[in-house]
């Protein structure tokens, strides 16, 4: 397989960032099979960016650690290396997942595709289990996933010693890092393989990690002769959005029906986080009551109506699943259009993970977020009042502080997100901040302001305040918090009153955001100067805010255009007819495999099946996305449902 990546390099095919074309000379006959897989199995007839790199490295025997963005393609830098190696006589591919959502998805996925894969987890029987174990140590299974805590037992191990192992892949391998957003203390011991199993090649996966990251998940999985895959992080396909807090229920809902409603009343499927158990079923119900088709998940609801809601969002169309981040990792779907916070995530990770479960599937897709200065308050109180260690609270801080840069930042929202993972970019125009450029100003005046009444009233009763009793104070409004402690006395005391309440709020968010404030340590909100307020209150350094300009959702706003995905915009008669056609055929199809529907086809499947009517095998066996499985299996299906329309 070397000598084809070699000769790619050589003719200047491009590797990096887009679909890799194969030329028409000879190749190997290891990457022959490598492509035959691609096409037969799964559909396709060229890689893409760098999985042919990754493929050859990981099939040769090499250890790999691959970072790519969700939808990037990452299942197949491991499922082909598995399927090689398993039909060259090295064993099965092992899988190394941390939800069951995932493995069943994945195992239905390849099942569908022809593939023997299977699952080893808590939803099997004692006797369904036996079952997957004999097969494995038949050498019958292809792939098998299985998760960390079952891997790690002394009995799973020994049975992995009696099997033949071809491969390990271990996805999502962030979670590995204790400074991450989803750490799992089991992904910490996966390093045994290694020691078990030296020869056995390993691939971790994972899309997000920044470079301390990284190299954590090397140390401790004992990765470090693997070679470092890194593709671009950018998603091109997402519209990242971000507006000022306010009625944040209504914003939502304004967003859906202006982005995301289709005529009548459907609309497409979506994730919205919230932090709160409790705000999770409040805004689940709210959404319900205005139209919306929206469900609750959270860790603390009934576990068998939470596996029910999570099934509804893989098999239905349609479904808002209203969730704490306890949902999402695994999910699989790939027609997620839209992700939703309504409060702040914890770090630049937490939000690129979450926001990357919109749009799987490469077609535009949007990630919107309301935020406020009273997430940023609540994030820091959440640090300050954990049970982590100083050095712990320091990272998740300046993880934080990153994520309140991205909020604040004027410019280009996908620059700075790449720039987190350490990658340059261009601004993209298909932003919120390049869409509609935010103005900013010279802002000194009023910092100094803020900053001089955070002195005054602090040096006034030797204790400090939160945001609200400052706006008060700068406004001039004595309260009787205000009068009780003398502050309507102070030399700040209305020197701000030209100034609206939720002109102040934007202020001191911006204020925290460069770091001139910060937030006392169990202090309840209580704000301090922050070590480079001197230079500001002396005159020696200016400040430029951004105008925070609140403009509601609108069906006919620049960057609301286009951003929903509607496979039907440029069908005429006969194709709609047929897109009609194959979705009806689709959903009983599904039904009748029981697996979602996009399990049988994605959408761009069915779209393209729709525009090109393939009236025999072998044209439809061009179209991407249909394997040699899946044309055996539904081909005379899909025929005679065309057929039919016409």
């Amino acid at each position: 397989m070397s000598a084809l990546i070699a000769y790619m390099r050589g003719s200047g095919t491009e590797l990096s960032g887009k679909v890799t074309a194969f030329p028409a000379s000879p190749i190997s006959l290891s990457m022959s099979r490598a492509l035959a897989i691609l096409k037969d199995v799964f559909g396709y007839h060229a890689f893409r960016g760098r999985q042919a790199e990754i493929i050859d490295h990981v099939a040769d025997g090499g250890d790999s650690l691959v970072l790519m963005p969700t939808g990037g393609g990452k299942s197949l830098c491991y499922q082909i290396p598995a399927l090689l190696r398993q039909r060259a006589g090295q064993g099965t591919g092992i899988v190394v997942s941390p939800l069951i959502a995932l493995m069943q998805d994945q195992v239905a996925a390849l099942t569908e595709a022809g593939v023997h894969a299977a699952v080893l987890n808590s939803t099997l029987t004692s006797a369904e289990a036996s079952a997957v174990e004999r097969d494995l140590l038949a050498g019958r299974i292809e792939i098998l996933y299985v998760a960390p805590e079952r891997l790690m037992t002394p009995r799973f191990l020994d049975l992995l010693e009696r099997a033949r192992v071809g491969l390990f892949a271990i996805d999502e391998a962030h979670c590995v890092s204790q400074w991450g957003h989803d750490f799992r203390p089991e992904y910490i011991q996966l390093s045994v393989l290694h020691e078990r199993f030296p020869s056995v090649p390993r691939i971790a996966l994972t899309a997000t990690a920044d470079a301390v990251t990284r190299d954590e998940i090397i140390e401790r999985l004992a990765l470090d002769e693997a070679q470092v895959f890194i593709s671009s992080f950018d998603r091109p396909n997402i519209r990242y959005r971000i507006v000022e807090k306010d009625n944040a229920r209504q914003q939502l809902l304004a967003f859906i029906k202006a982005e995301h409603m289709g005529t009548g009343g459907s609309h497409d499927s979506g994730i919205v986080y919230c932090l709160s158990r409790k705000k999770v079923e409040e805004t689940a119900s709210w959404l319900a009551s205005h139209g919306i088709r929206a469900l609750g998940y959270h860790a603390g609801m009934d576990a068998q109506v939470r596996q029910h809601h999570q099934a509804r969002f893989r098999e239905e169309e349609g479904i808002v699943m209203v969730a704490t981040i306890a949902f999402g990792m695994g999910i699989d779907k790939p027609d997620v259009r839209f992700v939703a916070h309504l409060d702040l995530p914890k770090s630049m990770e937490g939000y690129y993970q979450e926001t990357g479960r919109a749009g799987r599937d490469g077609l535009p897709a949007n990630a919107w977020m309301a935020y406020g200065l009273g997430d940023v308050v609540q994030q820091k109180r959440m640090i300050d009042e954990s049970e982590a260690d100083d050095a712990h609270k320091r990272v998740s801080s300046s993880k934080l502080d990153a994520l309140l840069g991205l909020c604040e930042t004027p410019g280009c929202r996908r620059v700075r997100i790449l720039a987190y993972f350490e990658e340059s970019a261009e601004p993209c125009g298909n932003c919120d901040t390049c869409l509609e450029p935010p103005a900013t100003w010279d802002g000194t005046r009023e910092a100094q302001m803020a900053l001089s009444c955070v002195y005054r009233t602090a040096q006034a009763s030797r204790v400090h305040f939160g945001a609200t009793h400052l706006i008060d104070v700068l406004r001039g409004n004595a309260s009787e918090k205000v009068r009780q402690w003398g502050h309507d006395k102070v030399s700040t005391f209305g020197i701000g009153a030209d100034r609206s309440v939720s002109d102040w709020h934007a202020i001191f968010r911006q204020l925290i955001a460069h770091g001139l404030l910060v937030i006392d340590h169990g202090g309840h909100g209580a704000l301090l100067l922050g070590d480079s307020a001197r230079a500001v209150l002396k005159g020696e350094q200016s400040i430029t805010l951004r105008r925070q300009v609140s403009k509601p959702a609108r069906g006919g706003d620049r960057a609301a255009r286009g951003s929903r995905t509607d496979h039907t915009a440029d069908m005429d008669i006969d194709t709609l007819a047929n897109w009609e056609a194959l979705r009806r055929w689709r959903t009983e199809a599904a039904r009748e495999h029981g697996v979602p529907a996009y399990v049988i086809f994605h959408d761009a499947t069915l779209a393209e099946l729709a525009r090109s009517a393939p009236d025999t095998l072998g044209a439809l066996a061009e179209v991407p996305g249909i394997g040699a499985s899946k044309l055996e299996r539904y081909g005379d299906d899909i025929l005679e449902t065309l057929r039919a329309v016409s």
